[in-house]
């Protein structure tokens, strides 16, 4: 797919600057010698400054907010002028009003604002934020939110059970105990853009937003290629057949750490018998409805959300661009 690339949160080139992740003394030179920034997160939501909050905000490795919170930063990559970027978490920090149901709703519309930074800089849901952003910016607040979110679900070693730590700069755990080494997760997952005629097939999720509806997606399972996940996961939530199978594009989806692997299928059946335990609902869509969804005039069917890899593939698809 010649656009594939231009899906959120790809394509940035981010040089991750692996291979000085092991050399402390070289990242604590940088430091001091103000070659390095970092970013901010508060419990996954990125610091964003800008009007719009359309950019990330980039503070000094000694902000006072550092000192206040301190961590130990991960390092993200390396811009093209040599300057490092790190992430720091400051999710130890209480704000004085905190709407819990709000941050663990489908979409957090709140924002927050440290009093120690400036006024014009909040702590945004990335899902909300993630279309505004530069391909850099996404990229690295993608990059920083899997990653800090596996140090969060991952502390302790899976092997014996004692508490690890963190090594290579935030790439690794180390157990100090048995010596095992622990790697951040990213779970693969297929999203299907299944297509019969002029029509498309997709489904929602309960608790979903009211007429949202998107294409039907599922973890692949060890042992399985890609191709098989497809088929399995299609069959599984709708009982359609899919015969050929082919890749089209991938995202990094950082809630919490999944690859969406975008693939296309042909259905060789139509009739749908969904699985309550998978799905609340599925259904046929045509690409007059799709395009009427997408341009806000559908009576009932709210398209997928901008910046996600079903959007992505689904305008693409109206626009026959896929190939």
């Amino acid at each position: 797919m010649k656009l594939a690339e231009t899906v959120t949160f790809g394509g940035s080139g981010l040089d991750r600057a692996a291979e000085v992740r092991g050399q402390p003394d070289a990242l604590s030179q940088a430091i001091a010698d103000g070659q390095a920034e970092t970013i901010l997160l508060w419990r996954g939501k990125p610091l964003l400054e800008g009007d719009a909050r359309e950019r990330l905000a980039r503070l000094p490795m000694d902000h006072v907010v550092l000192q206040e919170h301190g961590k130990e930063p991960i390092l993200l990559g390396r811009e093209t002028d040599g300057r490092l970027v790190f992430v720091s978490d400051i999710s130890d920090w209480v704000p004085h009003e905190v709407d819990e149901a709000a941050l663990g709703a489908f979409f957090d519309p709140t924002e927050q604002q440290h009093p120690l930074l400036l006024e014009t800089q909040f702590f945004q849901e990335l899902r909300g934020a993630m279309t505004r952003l530069s391909p850099r910016d996404a990229e690295l607040a993608a990059t920083a939110r899997a990653v800090l979110g596996w140090h969060r679900s991952h502390r302790f070693c899976a092997a014996c059970g004692t508490e690890s730590q963190m090594a290579m700069a935030g790439w690794q755990r180390s157990c100090p105990a048995c010596n095992t080494q622990h790697f951040p997760r990213t779970d693969p997952v297929v999203i299907m853009l299944i297509t019969r005629g002029n029509s498309v097939l997709m489904g929602r999720s309960p608790g979903w937003p009211e007429g949202m509806y998107s294409l039907l997606a599922g973890f692949v399972e060890p042992g399985e290629t890609v191709e098989a996940a497809v088929r399995r996961e299609v069959f599984e939530e709708a009982a359609i057949n899919v015969g050929a199978v082919g890749y089209l594009a991938s995202q990094p989806w950082p809630f919490p750490s999944s690859l969406m692997i975008g693939c296309y299928g042909r259905a060789e059946t139509d009739a749908i018998t969904i699985d309550p335990n998978e799905i609340e609902d599925a259904r046929w869509f045509s690409r007059e409805e799709i395009a009427l969804s997408f341009a806000g005039e559908h009576p009932t069917l709210t398209p997928a959300r901008k910046g996600a890899i079903a959007h992505f593939l689904l305008s693409n698809w109206l626009a026959d661009r896929l190939r």
